[in-house]
């Protein structure tokens, strides 16, 4: 793999640990802001709208830039964003950052996604892609309880001038592995707007909505569930957390070569064992070693999604593999705070600390009900799930290419 991809996933590293840090900051960030711990739970809300914000914003507005700059500008916004956060005053300019930390988020995805598939040959963009994705895995074994335990004994705002010292390392490592890889040649904002309007572009991005918001209606209580339901101390959440994020990395690892191979089998047998993981989960709980296991199975296979959903979309986007790639992450966002809202509902409602995974298999099962559809619908018209990202070659033999296969 080209070591570009180790820019891209160094990029992923920061933006993962900025994204997922602050479920586990909240009581210290409302200590000292003087305010409740729901009321701060407003910061997390936050991030994701920036994210899905500034996802097609900042995709559209970078349209004709080089890709390469693209990642710089929008790393350089990350950056910006997670140093506000750090100095800001109250609790009001802490929302404004972590809002602005959010907007580059979807776009880098997107743009790095299509560069990772551009830098190595065809047959091998899933693999590609999953690697950038192995930085934000890691960044919740290593980065996010890291930076939790840095805050705690530093103060919330040391979490965020690290980060943002990540940031400027990213950048350092994009400016000197990614090479120069041009704008396509076709590329136009209302061209790839219209794109997104494909039919098979967006089951694709509903069932990322629903299928990926199981993961989160039960991973946004992970932390009150291993106290609450399966018996641990709270000394105990850091480690049920590290597995929840060993998990996803797994998950990632497998997610690429498997995508590359069969796409549509490997988002079809993602969600539905996503589903059977979800509905067996709150049987095994209150067996501490099975629960554990568990944990790392539900980051395994939720994960596993996220790879065939990327590549999906990138793929039916013929003319907007960017945008509905950027646009792919506002619907994992859209996910986040729709499965943590679901799975709250439940707790409220007095069903219980494990009814979110219930809630979370429904969601599932849903989300694998519209992958079908599409797949249905695919085989329907004679379409195949064809990677459309191309490696990376010279400006002119890419033009050549682009006007060669433009009807």
């Amino acid at each position: 793999m080209p070591l570009a991809l180790l820019a891209l996933a160094v990029s992923a590293f920061g933006i993962g640990t900025t994204e997922f840090v602050m479920m586990g900051l909240l009581p210290d960030v409302a200590d000292d802001l003087d305010t409740s711990v729901p009321t701060a739970g407003y910061l997390v809300s936050a991030y994701a709208i920036g994210v899905v914000l500034g996802a097609p914003l900042l995709t559209g507005l970078g349209s004709r830039i080089p890709r390469k700059k693209m990642l710089l500008l929008l790393m350089a916004l990350f950056t910006v964003g997670n140093l506000a956060s750090a100095l800001a005053p109250d609790f009001g300019w802490l929302i404004a950052g972590r809002l602005l930390a959010g907007l580059p988020h979807g776009a880098f995805f997107g743009v790095g996604a299509v560069v990772a598939a551009r830098l190595v040959t065809e047959g091998r963009q899933a693999r590609a892609v999953a690697t950038m994705f192995l930085g934000l895995t890691v960044a919740n074994i290593v980065g996010v309880p890291a930076a939790t335990l840095l805050g705690q004994h530093l103060g919330w705002r040391a979490t965020f001038l690290v980060v943002a010292a990540i940031g400027l390392a990213a950048m350092a490592a994009l400016a000197r592995l990614v090479p120069p890889i041009p704008v396509e040649a076709h590329q136009d904002v209302r061209r790839e707007v219209r794109a997104l309007g494909d039919r098979q572009v967006v089951l694709g991005l509903l069932t990322a909505v629903f299928g990926f918001a199981g993961v989160f209606a039960v991973y946004a209580y992970l932390s009150a569930m291993t106290t609450k339901a399966m018996g641990f101390g709270e000394s105990s959440v850091t480690l049920v957390l590290a597995l929840f994020g060993i998990g996803m990395t797994l998950g990632a690892l497998a997610a690429g070569p498997l995508t590359d191979r069969a796409l549509r089998p490997t988002l079809y047998g993602s969600l539905g064992a996503l589903a059977v993981v979800l509905a067996v989960f709150p049987f095994t709980v209150h067996v501490k070693g099975v629960a554990l296991v568990m944990v790392v199975l539900l980051g395994a296979v939720g994960f596993m999604t996220t790879t065939p959903l990327q590549m999906l979309v990138m793929n039916k986007a013929k003319d907007a593999p960017t945008l509905a790639s950027a646009s792919n992450h506002s619907a994992f966002n859209l996910a986040n705070a729709g499965g943590a809202w679901l799975g709250g509902a439940a707790i409220a409602a007095g069903w219980g600390w494990t009814s979110p995974a219930p809630v979370g298999a429904v969601l599932a099962v849903t989300g694998l009900a519209i992958a079908a559809t599409a797949g249905r619908l695919d085989r329907g018209q004679g379409q195949e799930s064809r990677v459309v990202a191309r490696a990376a070659r010279p400006a002119c033999e890419e033009k050549a290419a682009t006007d060669a296969v433009r009807p």
